[in-house]
């Protein structure tokens, strides 16, 4: 232990005394490295003592700048603050002169408008001594007196207006007919059509009798499969060497007439065959519906219409009206309006669509609410027909109003293909009807004692009292009685309407019928 201990104090001593010895041989080189230090610690030092005071002189030079360019502009700013004032200062000065004015102005008015309140109340003071002594000598009273006045020249206005309509109705007639009926004539005699009437059945020839039992088959199967399958009726009668095929709806009816032609030269004659046939039928009929409107729109020269439109333009060959073929009807109504837009200068391409259009309705299905005018006019309308095409066709029977003179155009080139000679024809029924109806309304005026339609309803010649109607009145009835035929009938052309004076005693003008013609 004491050598543990020994060895330990020894290690300590030596400890101590290499320690000093290193301490004295380091002491200078530390001594050294300090001063170096604090050498170099001076000089830089010494060095950011110097940017210090450059970048301090640099600042005040900069701030004095600023202060200067500062101290320049409150000076300008002081300057604009002093003209602005000035210029306050004088249009203050002019508002106050103009004030005065205005005073001065106001003044005088206020002046000359209690003389004229006093002039007027003195004037109004006149005006009712005025009056009453009128009304002493006169008899009557303010009201009375203007009664009187009213119904002169509510009178003398009337006969004016009568005159001056009878004149201006002669004048029309004088001009406006001629031209009319050149232009009509000219546009008529330019396109000469023919009119074929259709039917509502058809009849397919049979090689001989004996394929009548074949078309009728076992038991009736085969003719019910048929009607089935097209929806038409098939008569067989006693007609040699023929059936007849029967319906209402013409596309049907030439689906079965040429199905069961093609039944009737293949021979095979079966439920099965019978479908195939109609199938095969109504493809063909389609693609000539859709060739049909293609055609039609070619000759009448009209293009860029959507395939649906000539789709549905098309269907109209399978369709009439009073007998006349309605996509006929809509190339000829198209070259009428073309050649009348061509007179009238106005705009040919619009007419020409128009009328080729105006039936459209007329190829849609039965089930489609509306008139044919509006149900063609939305179809047009959605597949972008130009927005006066679409007025021309809902306005040609007068559902909607007129808003172009194409649209005119397009209901005259209706109504002059519907009543060239030939062209449609109508059922007892209606054309008694349409008699009926012009004498109805003939009658329903006061002052009418009778009304006969003649010429097969286009002219109506209407007998009055020359009691209650005079010449001017009956100017006036027969204008009257036009404008109610226009609003409440279609019809074809025009109606004559002639007012003749009735005299039921012997008078100088017996012998003279006043007779007042008005085009309805």
């Amino acid at each position: 232990m004491e050598l543990w201990i020994g060895l330990i104090i020894g290690l300590l001593v030596g400890a101590i005394a290499a320690a000093l010895i290193m301490r004295s041989i380091m002491r200078p080189k530390v001594d050294a490295v300090v001063a170096a230090t604090e050498a170099e610690l001076a000089e830089k030092r010494l060095v950011a003592e110097r940017e210090v005071e450059t970048i301090l002189r640099t600042s005040r030079e900069e701030a004095q700048e600023i202060r200067n360019e500062a101290e320049k502009a409150i000076e300008r700013r002081y300057q604009d603050l002093a003209r602005a004032e000035e210029r306050v200062d004088r249009r203050s000065a002019n508002q106050d002169s103009q004030a005065s004015k205005l005073e001065l102005r106001e003044q005088v008015l206020n002046k000359r408008q209690s003389k004229l309140d006093k002039r007027q109340n003195e004037l109004a003071d006149l005006e009712t001594i005025h009056r009453q002594k009128l009304e002493e000598i006169a008899a009557m009273t303010t009201d009375e007196a203007r009664a009187v006045l009213l119904e002169q020249v509510e009178r003398e206005a009337q006969q004016d207006m009568a005159r001056a309509m009878r004149e201006i109705d002669n004048r029309a007639k004088e001009t406006a007919e001629v031209q009319a009926r050149r232009i009509i004539a000219l546009a008529i005699q330019r396109l000469a059509s023919d009119q074929v009437a259709e039917m509502v059945v058809s009849t397919v020839p049979l090689p001989s009798d004996e394929m009548k039992g074949r078309i009728i088959g076992r038991n009736g199967r085969n003719i019910r499969a048929f009607e089935q399958a097209a929806g038409v009726d098939i008569i067989v009668d006693d007609t040699p060497e023929a059936v007849t095929v029967s319906s209402f709806d013409p596309v049907r009816r030439e689906v079965a007439r040429r199905a069961l032609a093609k039944l009737i030269v293949d021979g095979r004659i079966h439920p099965a065959r019978i479908e195939k046939l109609i199938s095969d039928a109504n493809e063909e009929v389609q693609r000539d519906i859709k060739e049909a409107g293609e055609h039609a729109a070619y000759e009448a020269n009209v293009h860029g219409l959507h395939p649906e439109i000539l789709k549905t333009l098309g269907r109209l060959k399978y369709r009439t009206s009073y007998g006349q073929n309605q996509l006929n009807h809509a190339v000829e109504a198209s070259h009428i309006a073309a050649m009348l837009a061509a007179e009238l200068g106005a705009n040919i391409e619009t007419a020409k669509m128009g009328a080729l259009l105006h039936d459209l309705g007329k190829a849609m299905d039965h089930d489609q609410e509306g008139t044919h005018a509006q149900i063609g006019a939305d179809f047009a309308k959605r597949f972008k027909v130009p927005p006066v095409v679409v007025n021309a066709i809902a306005a040609h029977h007068h559902e909607v109003e007129q808003e172009t003179i194409e649209a005119i155009i397009v209901e005259a080139a209706d109504a002059i293909s519907g009543a060239r000679p030939g062209a449609r024809r109508e059922n007892l029924e209606n054309y008694i009807k349409r008699v009926r109806t012009l004498e109805e309304i003939a009658t329903s005026f006061p002052g009418v004692e009778s009304a006969y339609a003649l010429q097969a309803g286009r002219e109506i010649r209407i007998l009055v009292k020359p009691n209650q109607i005079d010449d001017l009145a009956a100017v006036r009835l027969s204008k009257e009685i036009s404008k109610n035929i226009e609003d409440s009938m279609q019809y074809p052309g025009q109606i004559q309407v002639t007012v003749c004076l009735l005299y039921t005693s012997p008078s100088p003008r017996d012998g003279l019928l006043s007779r007042m013609p008005s085009s309805a």
